[in-house]
């Protein structure tokens, strides 16, 4: 009879023993996040729509919803943009409508540096996280900032205008828009490396493009009146300034006969390269910012640790390697086959 009261009690204690264990396990499995099964709206507001750089980021948006479904993450994008790709005030209240529909998350290409600082900033308040893409914010208050080097892009466009010009001439730099991170990088990177070559004379760089291509072509044309007969090369450090400056050249029959290094790709720049009236461009991979921003968000609200920083890349394209694979890539993301379904 002792011994099996002795057997009793060992037995009870192994159960004890047993649903302490179960208890923890069900506590830990309470604490982590579920992943497969959750269902995430995502807000993605790019700075605006009309662009094919916009139009990439929305295409990897889409794409990282389409890969996180197959992962059982069921994630709907709210794509939504500017009317005006300069309206800083509309773009800032597109942010606080979201923070009112209370979104999962946000995914914003900041036009301002600074002026989309305080809507980010009471998302944050408001439980509402933030992926920065394509240009930098100065708040803290973010998960990631995903992006080109800028810097390094306006470094790539300087040596190419230096290496064409063979170190001698004079050329312009046409820039963007005051208050936008992202072309400013651009825009100081290649301010400085021009400086390495010292036969090259950088006679304005004070000019600005505006928000659209007839903006950006009125201030080209501005800029070729009075220094088309003195300037060997120009630089323009995105989309807008790249296609203004083109025209402008176009207008006047001296496409072909500047040197003209532009930055971002649309068809209209690959077959100005293909006829050699742009020399080059240096391109950005903003598909893959999009999905990249909403992978990481998703990894965020799982309570996955995510990288502050993400450097997309930048690559130089020119004629003469604008047919490799890798410049293709690049030139050519697969828009059709996500903004169309």
């Amino acid at each position: 009879m002792q011994g099996g009261s002795v057997l009793g009690k060992h037995l009870r204690s192994w159960v004890v023993v047993a649903l302490l264990f179960c208890l923890l396990a069900i506590m830990a499995a309470c604490s982590k996040p579920t992943q497969a099964g959750q269902h995430y709206t995502i807000a993605v507001i790019p700075e605006g729509a009309t662009h094919e750089y916009w139009k990439s980021i929305h295409a990897g948006a889409l794409k990282a919803a389409q890969d996180l479904a197959g992962q059982g993450t069921k994630v709907d994008i709210i794509w939504k943009a500017p009317l005006r790709e300069d309206d800083r005030e509309e773009q800032t209240q597109v942010v606080e409508g979201f923070i009112s529909q209370r979104v999962d998350g946000i995914v914003l290409a900041p036009f301002d540096s600074h002026a989309l600082v305080r809507p980010v900033e009471e998302a944050a308040s408001a439980g509402i996280p933030t992926v920065i893409v394509d240009s930098a914010l100065d708040t803290t208050k973010i998960v990631s900032f995903i992006a080109s080097d800028n810097y390094h892009g306006g470094v790539l466009a300087a040596d190419q205008l230096g290496k064409l010009l063979n170190g001698k001439g004079k050329a312009v730099l046409l820039r963007y828009q005051e208050g936008v991170a992202s072309t400013h990088d651009r825009e100081e990177g290649f301010v400085q490396k021009l400086k390495s070559y010292p036969g090259i004379e950088l006679v304005s760089s004070n000019q600005f493009s505006g928000p659209t291509r007839e903006t950006s072509r009125r201030a080209s044309e501005n800029l070729l009146t009075r220094y088309v007969g003195q300037i060997q090369g120009v630089f323009t450090p995105n989309e807008v300034s790249t296609a203004g400056m083109l025209l402008a050249l176009q207008d006047i029959k001296k496409a072909g006969s500047l040197v003209l290094i532009g930055f971002d790709m649309s068809e209209t720049f690959i077959e100005a390269m293909r006829s050699h009236q742009l020399q080059g461009i240096v391109v950005q991979n903003p598909f893959r910012m999009g999905e990249l921003g909403v992978k990481t968000m998703v990894d965020h609200l799982h309570g996955r640790n995510v990288e502050a920083r993400v450097d997309t890349g930048v690559m130089l394209v020119t004629p003469d390697n604008m047919e490799t694979p890798q410049a293709q890539q690049l030139l050519h993301p697969p828009l059709r086959e996500y903004l169309n379904q």
